[in-house]
Parts: C-alpha cells; structure tokens; sequence
C-alpha cells in the first residue's frame, strides 16, 4: 500500500500535466478551413452590447465569414440573470450592423453555458444539412468545445478569437487555461 498511493499520485500528476499541456497547445493552434458553419460561443453582454471579449468573437467570425469559410455564422448564448435580450441576439445584431448579410446570421439562445449551447449549434447545423464547423472562442476553451462538438456529431475546427483581451500568456489566460485542464478531460470522460 505504502507504494501504490505514491504511484496512483505520481500517475494522475502525469495525466493532469498531458491535460494542461493539451489544453495550453490547442489554445494556440487556428484550424479554420472551410466548413458549413461557423459557431460562435457567447459571452457577456451589456445592455446590448457584446463584452470585449464576445466583441472580440464576433469579430473573428466575422473575418472568417468575408474569408469565404462558411455560408453561415450562428452565434449561441442566453439570457444571463436580470437580462432581456440573449447572448446570441446581441451577437446576431452586432454582426448585420457589421454588415453580415441578415440571411447568413442566426441566434442559437437555446444555452446559457458552453454544453448547451454547443447541443443547439450542432442540431442547427445537421439541420442546414452540414456536420462541419469553425467554432470560434478564446483558445483556452478550444480543446473542451472540440470534445464536446464530436458528442454531438459535429466536426468542430478551433479558430480562437485573436483580438481577445484574455491575451495569449498573460496571467488571467493562464488562470483559465489551469481550468481547462480539468474541464476538458471531465468533458472527454462524462456520459453523453
């Protein structure tokens, strides 16, 4: 017993180290290539007006839509506590005003967290006929919305959101990627 708890330990210290560096590696790796759709993962809104970080978002979306990548942007999210308008619709709005054609945009608010709201994209998407799809949030979260993607039948490719204010090695990107690390290997291990 005396060495089976430090080897259980010093094994699931190593698999926590392959989740962290997974998590860390996807965060950095831009898949976009052309797909059916690209999904856009909700965040903050204010008064109908998307956060910095869900601005940041819908702006990548946006370039990769004008790139020819997908004929269709969704952008997912709900209605937070004390809001009237959803994550999604805000998104929806900001990119026509961006000058998105109306037809090429739609809001999934069928989700207030990340599992949901994946769920929802990925019918709509089946729906349209396509089963591939750019999904687009900061790099942190790529690696947990793949595996959740594929739950859900869906062929997702990353593309994080390069004007982020979570930039890319600071101190608050590692504090989400340190959560990543064991949210995406729970995603890969729940039940579907």
């Amino acid at each position: 017993m005396r060495r089976l708890l430090p080897a259980l330990l010093g094994g699931a210290a190593g698999l926590w180290a392959v989740s962290l560096l997974a998590v860390a590696l996807a965060a950095r790796r831009d898949q976009a290539a052309p797909a059916d759709a690209i999904v856009v993962l909700g965040a903050a809104q204010y008064s109908g007006r998307p956060s910095p970080v869900f601005k940041a978002r819908l702006d990548h979306a946006a370039a990769l839509f004008r790139r020819g990548l997908a004929p269709t942007v969704i952008v997912t999210g709900g209605v937070g506590e004390g809001d009237s308008l959803s994550e999604a619709e805000v998104g929806r709005r900001y990119l026509v005003a961006a000058g998105l054609p109306d037809g090429g945009v739609a809001a999934e608010s069928g989700g207030r967290s990340s599992v949901p709201s994946l769920r929802a994209a990925a019918a709509r998407v089946r729906a349209l006929g396509g089963e591939r799809a750019i999904i687009v949030s900061d790099g942190f979260h790529l690696l947990r919305l793949r595996v959740l993607a594929r739950r859900f039948r869906l062929t997702a490719l990353g593309s994080p959101a390069p004007a982020s204010p979570i930039a890319p090695g600071s101190r608050r990107e590692f504090g989400y990627i340190l959560a990543e690390s064991f949210k995406a290997p729970a995603a890969f291990l729940s039940p579907r």
